[in-house]
């Protein structure tokens, strides 16, 4: 039984079949300028090329090679889910062509893959640490040894290549359905009663049944959500709930573990729903992201506090210093919203994916491309040393930007992420077009029953909060566009149509009409920098407060302090709202000089030393995802108040 794919498939990471909106492609949507394009030239020059050369230095691709050729098994390299670094960064590969034919990346492409090819077994088994001759057996690690992880990125590849070259005739898309089919006939009802300790497939399965048409994909991807939750992959230090095993999707109330595999797994679980018109397992979902963002999420947009277990805290546990907010459960979070986005409809989604793009993603990588961070921290209070660029980090224990880990998925995630970036940012329906992200460049669609649907998008954002969207052809019938206001913007965004301005609130602003060819819409967001206050249950950030511009998060960053200085001895006047000057937002504060004492803890009150004194001061900050570019400093995003 197939699902009958789309004869012409759009260039995006996920098309469902079914959902309030239709998401338009890297062909239909072409990014031309501003922020989002800088991020997307970079990662093209240098992120793609530096991740090519350490996955050949650290011997992650010639692992294949050993495979193929029967090579001793002593001589692999890398942990048990590197397969996936090589898979994902064919992804990431397969988009950047989509995005711009490079004839060079195809080459290398097509090379890389022969060499994958010829790694995969007969049957369709394919890994390079398990099933060889000198290794473990076959699922025999369920629990840690990511071998369907590792399939489903490899599916996610396939589907990208299949989507942006449709007919490729690399042997990709043959060795991923070889592949799928193995794990159907392995894991099927009649099979294993197993899944995979790293959710991923389940999302990948669904996604691939939706390019090949294949129904049988979509089958085992809802097995293994409904296995979830029931104890199967057994007990480890952090409790079952690390790989989301002790309460059933259906069951959970909000995301709990670790916070890559929660955000992944709960992808998984609303394209299984979405599919097979599941209303209430969507449901369970939703109410799970909506509990998490109220209670589990940093100001940045990222997830996930605790160290130990790179997992969810408990409701209200957020603390500033101790953030992990890894890079990659920043991307699941924005597959997730993406995807219950398209479901639904609701504004809250995409404002989740632009603060988390902004915020988290696009912190990462360091202004050359070339070096990321793995974990997002919040506040720093040491300067830190600058890694060794010849050798891989501890992914936790980089105190600036490195340029590999010995856990290096962060770089190969930000790359498909970014590579693939115009696919999250406009939709349609059958009213019309929706435009969610705002980029300088064009959206063009074509609507079943009629003519082709172009706009101009002019805009400076975020560094300015004017949108003016050029309807470019005229059209003989109505239709809707609807434009993203973020909650941020409260009450303060209007709509000029026709030179008419009228006030908007957050959600969605729409026009409805018959457009001609030169219309205009302009939206204006208000920018001016603002106070965010912290919910009082966050012990960690009680008595602080963060500065937003728009959709950024700023921090204090040491190397802008005046006479140097720690960032930890600020206290912010609130009662000076921050201020724009010179391009740079801008915070009044007194600053603390502390004595050494004996004793951290006084039974009188706070000491006169520890009162700000002294003249109020304006001290500059910084976008957040663009500190640590200047060498070695403090930073926090959270700032004590007078």
């Amino acid at each position: 039984m197939t699902m009958a794919p789309s004869a012409a498939p759009t260039a995006a990471p996920v098309l469902p079949s079914r959902g309030r909106l239709r998401p338009l492609g890297l062909d239909d949507v072409r990014v031309t300028g501003g922020f989002w394009a800088e991020r997307q030239s970079v990662n093209a020059a240098a992120t793609l090329e530096h991740i090519a050369y350490w996955l050949e230095r650290e011997g992650w691709i010639r692992n294949f090679d050993l495979v193929a050729t029967g090579g001793p098994a002593d001589e692999r390299r890398g942990r048990e889910f590197s397969d996936s670094e090589v898979y994902k960064f064919l992804e990431a590969t397969a988009w950047e062509i989509g995005r711009t034919g490079d004839p060079e990346w195809e080459s290398r492409f097509r090379a890389i893959v022969q060499r994958v090819a010829r790694a995969q077994d007969t049957d369709g088994y394919l890994n390079t640490r398990f099933g060889h001759a000198g290794q473990p057996p076959r699922w025999s690690d369920l629990q840690w040894g990511h071998e369907l992880y590792c399939v489903g990125h490899l599916l996610q590849a396939a589907v990208a290549r299949v989507r942006t070259r449709p007919g490729a005739d690399d042997g990709l898309l043959a060795v991923a359905c070889r592949a799928a089919d193995n794990i159907c006939d392995t894991f099927g009802r009649d099979g294993i009663d197993g899944l995979c300790g790293h959710p991923e497939i389940e999302t990948a399965l669904v996604e691939f049944g939706r390019a090949t048409g294949e129904r049988r994909y979509l089958a085992q991807a809802a097995l293994f959500v409904e296995r979830r939750g029931h104890g199967r992959l057994g007990d480890v230090e952090w409790g079952r709930e690390y790989f989301q095993d002790e309460t059933p999707v259906r069951q959970a109330t909000v995301l709990r573990g670790h916070a890559v595999r929660a955000n992944y797994l709960a992808a998984g679980a609303v394209d299984v729903a979405t599919e097979t018109d599941d209303p209430g397992l969507l449901k369970a979902v939703r109410d799970q992201w909506r509990n998490t963002v109220a209670r589990r999420t940093y100001v940045t947009g990222g997830q996930g506090s605790r160290h130990q277990d790179e997992a969810f805290g408990e409701d209200w546990v957020l603390p500033a210093d101790r953030a992990y907010s890894e890079t990659c459960a920043g991307v699941g979070s924005v597959m997730l919203a993406w995807r219950l986005l398209l479901a639904s409809g609701d504004s809250g989604y995409a404002d989740l994916v632009e603060r988390t793009l902004f915020n988290v993603v696009s912190t990462s990588p360091g202004a050359d491309g070339r070096q990321f961070f793995y974990t997002n921290t919040l506040h720093r209070r040491e300067l830190g040393t600058v890694p060794d660029t010849d050798r891989p980090s501890i992914r936790a224990a980089a105190a600036q930007r490195a340029p590999w880990f010995e856990v290096s998925c962060c770089p190969t995630n930000v790359a498909r992420t970014l590579a693939s970036f115009g696919a999250y940012v406009a939709s349609t329906d059958d009213e019309g077009l929706q435009i969610h992200q705002y980029v300088p460049g064009t959206i063009g669609y074509r609507p079943a029953d009629g003519a082709e649907r172009r706009v101009t998008v002019s805009t400076g954002y975020p560094a300015d909060g004017q949108i003016r969207i050029r309807v470019e052809d005229a059209d003989a019938h109505p239709w809707t566009l609807s434009v993203r206001v973020p909650g941020w913007a409260g009450e303060g965004a209007t709509l000029t149509v026709d030179g008419e301005v009228r006030p908007v609130r957050p959600g969605y602003a729409v026009e409805r009409r018959t457009w001609r060819g030169g219309d205009e819409v302009v939206l204006d967001l208000p920018m001016a920098p603002r106070f965010s206050y912290p919910d009082d249950r966050i012990d960690a950030t009680r008595g602080c407060v963060a500065v937003e511009r728009g959709p950024l998060v700023f921090a204090v960053e040491s190397v802008d302090l005046a006479g140097g200085g720690n960032v930890d001895e600020l206290r912010v006047d609130t009662g000076r709202p921050p201020t724009l000057a010179g391009g740079r937002v801008q915070v009044h504060c007194r600053r603390l000089d502390p004595p050494d004492r004996d004793w951290p803890y006084d039974g009188q009150g706070p000491t006169p030393a520890a009162v700000p004194s002294g003249d109020l001061v304006e001290v500059p900050l910084i976008p957040y995802h663009a500190w640590a570019n200047r060498g070695p400093s403090t930073m926090r995003v959270w700032l004590p108040t007078i």
